[in-house]
């Protein structure tokens, strides 16, 4: 089993500077330890643990199945064939390789060779069910007379693999791999021999070429020339002239072919029979104008004999639906992941993906002002406290997750200007990832080590077989990465090589280092190159092949490069993150998704699968039989890169009925994985079963406040809109009522101008997120909004949308529940609570309650800002409550002044006290000016003392006691 889970760059380095402080920046050397930059990891490993493990010496032997020829270095794992390698099952030969559109089984007289056409279905369309094509010999590929031991491994390039037998007196060598229709062979000490279960159906045998048949496959063998076929029995052998060499071909075609349509078929592809493959290799470069990857496959052959150097390779969908140049032929192979249609005659071929931009959050364009930020804002407070990363496993997983939320959090946190709230989230992300970072002489617990043998780095505390299967190490590791970019945002110095990002760089390395020469680990050792997306499980021994089932988490990873590539301005790690995140986003609408409704078979009855296996899919997980988790598996987490899950919105729609059907009801677990996802194709709809049902239990790596923010924004912007792309990475376009928002995301220091496909462009200031266009508030509920029916001339960071509720006639401002100033008194008083201060917070808000009002307009009568707050600290003693008073003039979302008030000292009585404006102002920066259509934000929070102080709010006129804020202004219509 691979997993059985529940599964501004520099503009606050002042603030994070003395966060910093406590922070050790010299890691401790010593036996074992080996430092990179401020960081370290070991290479001896922790007491206890275990490391990877095969058959017989595989854990310190890795290459004990691999021969002198084949390539120096790491071992790859992970891969379609690394069962051939790995050997955890069947410690002598393999399990069956599931390269497609063939398949291969190495037993001890050679290869078998399987192509099924017909898949078995279990399950029905409403139960956990699966789909395979099962391995099934059509014959065996080999030399008279061998029985070899095991086989080995004699050579891999980037998508082939060349298994080798020898018992002695004779020797086979194949290779075979994704996309080729032929088997390439190499023999001594006997005859070329195919051998089948009865005697096969031969349709030519002419000289070098043979062509037969078997269950209905046509097949063709080719000898060297000067070389014949002989059929025996259940036998087909040839003496290949003595020169060692041959290659049998799957024809596109069946039994009931036309015979000239097979014939030349089979003529076609003779031409390129002796041409063997002996080299594939993949390159990819990054338009950033055009926003388009572009992915080369290319085919290095060695001519057996005469001259040709081309070949014929098969694609699959995800490649042929994006090819750039070259007509396929018109018939196509059956594979698991639909049909593959095949080029005859090329050395190379080459995709080019539009890529739709990921961001590090999405805006805050319906949560900056009203009562819906005031509902963010409690549930930032929530999150937002003490530990944000209390409660988590210790193991790299579960590390992970909890490193993946308060990132999220942190960037909701900026984007509102809490960065009180921001710098603790941050703060813990940085402790937590430098304790990882650092290995101690002795250490047995969160620290990284490096297995020579294997070339792996995996952290400890493992989960869910990261050591000894080596599962799931972009899973885990694009966590720590994803995070680690969030926090070189703010704390550049910390992501430094020199320092940290070192130790980042490493963990990418390990999982997906796209670096050929890297001495220590293999080229992406997740990543299926040809077949587009990872595999989960590093052995792959399993009779269906390899696995995976969280293809978003492998997009987390990749999202997670894109952005660390950014914030280090490593070009080069950002472009692999590219290729990998566009090439996977087309592969999972294919094959996880099946969008286009082509690739499942009918019978499967499902429009999406939580596994892919090699030879097919599964409507299951390795954890549970839920609806809910079953397809919410492919969708968490949800974070700024996961709008690729929007690319299809009306797949969206198709996916959530499955769910609501088979669950026989809206979900009851992941609720929010599955909102997110939801509002992707009905923001609206996914927004008001939120608002509904406020008090679901959390998916363990997910927050209401990131929750409530990813939904209730949707409900502003729309849906992810790929008609349009950007000059930038980091960006998104969204469409709701025929009207674009464009977003762009700025991590360096200086203003950036981001330019749209369609002429529109966007400045985004330095260290901001920033959006424009015509927004519709919807969604429903309180708060829910008023449309703001004209577009913004310009851009601005996070707009303020305009305030709900009636209309502010007078001066004087009543402190509400749900974070919101208001003309009118509330219905019955209550109360808000604020965080204990635990330190000195004088002059900063931390933790506040915040209360705001948008769309004022008034004269200033010269006066000053006025209070009355009634608060209490029970019997609390030494409790200093403090306010600030900020006014933006214009609606624009910058606050142009500021007054900060002394701290009023509560006494130890119960009962509330008032606190007023005669406590003096603390500090002011700004000038008062005219209000026109502008906003204004009261924030109140403990500045002192250890225990936690209430705020009366709501109250009406006969109970007294309203907390309200008197401005100085004289409203105007």
């Amino acid at each position: 089993m691979t997993r059985s889970t529940r599964r501004a760059r520099g503009l606050a380095a002042l603030t994070l500077a003395a966060l910093a402080a406590t922070v050790a920046l010299v890691a401790p050397t010593g036996a074992g330890a080996d430092p990179l930059g401020a960081g370290s990891y070991t290479t001896t490993r922790p007491a206890g643990a275990a490391g990877p493990s095969g058959c017989a010496d595989l854990s310190t032997n890795p290459r004990r199945y691999v021969t002198g020829n084949a390539p120096a270095g790491a071992v790859p794992t992970n891969d379609w064939w690394s069962s051939l390698l790995f050997k955890r099952l069947d410690c002598a030969y393999s399990e069956p390789l599931q390269a497609h559109p063939m398949a291969f089984d190495p037993v001890a007289g050679g290869l078998g060779v399987s192509y099924t056409t017909t898949p078995t279905v279990s399950g029905t369309p409403t139960t956990v069910g699966e789909y395979h094509f099962p391995y099934s010999t059509d014959f065996t590929l080999g030399v008279t007379g061998l029985n070899s031991p095991d086989v080995k491994v004699d050579g891999w390039t980037d998508w082939t693999v060349s298994p080798y037998w020898s018992d002695g007196t004779r020797t086979l060598r194949a290779t075979v791999g994704h996309g080729l229709p032929f088997v390439y062979a190499q023999v001594t000490g006997g005859d070329a021999r195919l051998a089948f279960g009865a005697t096969p159906t031969v349709w030519a045998n002419s000289g070098a070429r043979i062509g037969f048949t078997v269950r209905g496959h046509d097949y063709v063998a080719y000898a060297p020339t000067g070389a014949t076929w002989t059929v025996s029995g259940t036998a087909i052998t040839s003496t290949l002239a003595g020169r060692g060499y041959f290659s049998v071909a799957l024809l596109p075609t069946t039994s009931g072919t036309p015979a000239a349509e097979r014939t030349a078929l089979a003529d076609s592809y003779g031409r390129y029979a002796h041409a063997h493959v002996t080299g594939t290799r993949v390159g990819w470069s990054f338009n950033q104008q055009t926003s388009t990857v572009t992915a080369t496959y290319t085919f290095s052959t060695t001519a057996r004999e005469g001259s040709e150097g081309n070949t014929v390779v098969s694609l699959y969908p995800h490649q042929w639906k994006n090819l750039a140049g070259g007509t396929p032929i018109g018939q196509t192979y059956v594979s698991p992941r639909g049909a593959m249609r095949t080029l005859v005659g090329v050395g190379s071929f080459a995709t080019a993906i539009r890529y739709h931009g990921v961001l590090p959050e999405i805006p805050a364009v319906a949560t900056s002002s009203g009562a819906d930020l005031a509902t963010l804002g409690g549930y930032l407070d929530q999150a937002a406290t003490g530990d944000p990363l209390a409660g988590f496993g210790n193991d790299t997983y579960w590390t992970g997750k909890a490193l993946g939320r308060a990132a999220r959090l942190a960037e909701i946190a900026d984007q509102l200007g809490r960065t009180a709230q921001r710098d603790l989230l941050l703060n813990a992300i940085r402790t937590r990832l430098t304790d990882w970072f650092t290995a101690s002489p002795g250490e047995t617990g969160r620290l990284f080590h490096y297995d020579r043998a294997w070339g792996t780095l995996v952290g400890y505390p493992a989960s869910y077989g990261s050591d000894q299967e080596l599962n799931d190490h972009h899973f885990h590791y694009g966590y720590y990465i994803a995070a680690a970019a969030t926090l070189a945002k703010f704390d550049p110095g910390w992501a430094a090589t020199n320092r940290y990002g070192g130790m980042v760089n490493l963990l990418i390395r390990d999982a997906n280092g796209f670096d050929r020469n890297d001495p220590m680990f293999p080229f992406l050792r997740d990543f299926d190159i040809y077949a587009g997306h990872d595999w989960a499980s590093g052995h792959g021994s399993f009779g269906a092949g390899n696995n995976q089932e969280s293809s978003s988490e492998g997009m987390n990873f990749a999202s997670g490069l894109i952005q660390w590539g950014l914030a280090t301005g490593d070009t080069a790690i950002r472009d692999a993150g590219l290729f990998i995140y566009t090439t996977q986003a087309q592969a999972i609408q294919e094959y996880w998704f099946d969008s286009a409704n082509e690739n499942f078979p009918s019978a499967f009855g499902h429009s999406t699968v939580g596994m892919v296996w090699g030879d097919g899919g599964a409507y299951a997980t390795w954890f549970s039989g839920e609806p809910e988790m079953i397809q919410g598996i492919n969708m968490l987490p949800i974070t700024g890169g996961s709008l690729y899950l929007g690319y299809r919105p009306d797949y969206v729609t198709t996916n959530w009925n499955e769910l609501v059907t088979n669950n026989g009801g809206q979900p009851t677990v992941w609720q929010d994985v599955l909102w997110s996802f939801r509002a992707m194709g009905d923001p609206d709809a996914a927004l008001a079963a939120f608002r509904a049902n406020p008090n679901y239990a959390p998916e363990e790596g997910e927050s209401r406040a990131h929750t409530f923010h990813w939904l209730r924004n949707l409900a502003a912007l729309g849906r992810v809109d790929t008609s349009v792309t950007a000059n930038t990475p980091l960006y998104a376009v969204f469409t709701k009522g025929g009207a674009r928002t464009y977003v762009a995301s700025n991590i360096t220091s200086s203003p950036l101008t981001v330019t749209f496909s369609d002429g529109r462009t966007l400045t985004v200031p330095a260290g901001r997120t920033a959006a424009t266009g015509a927004f519709t508030w919807s969604g429903g509920g309180a708060g829910g909004g008023t449309p703001n029916p004209t577009p913004s001339p310009t851009p601005t960071a996070n707009p303020t949308p305009t305030p709900t509720g009636p209309p502010v006639t007078g001066n004087r401002l009543f402190v509400r529940s749900g974070g919101a100033l208001a003309g009118t008194a509330g219905g019955g008083a209550t109360t808000v609570t604020m965080a204990a201060a635990n330190g000195n917070h004088d002059g900063t808000p931390t933790n506040p309650t915040t209360h705001r009002v948008c769309g004022l307009t008034g004269s200033h009568t010269g006066g000053a800002t006025a209070f009355s707050l009634y608060v209490d600290a029970g019997s609390a003693v030494g409790a200093g409550v403090q306010a600030r008073v900020s006014y933006d003039f214009t609606g624009s979302g910058t606050y142009s002044r500021v007054e900060t008030y002394g701290y009023f000292a509560t006494d130890p009585v119960p009962g509330a006290e008032t606190y007023t404006q005669s406590a003096g102002l603390r500090s002011t920066s700004g000038a008062f000016a005219a209000l026109a259509n502008g906003c204004v934000r009261l924030e109140v929070w403990n500045a002192i003392g250890s225990a936690p102080t209430t705020l009366r709010v709501d109250a009406t006129g006969s109970q007294g006691g309203q907390s309200a804020l008197t401005l100085p202004f004289t409203p105007t219509a």
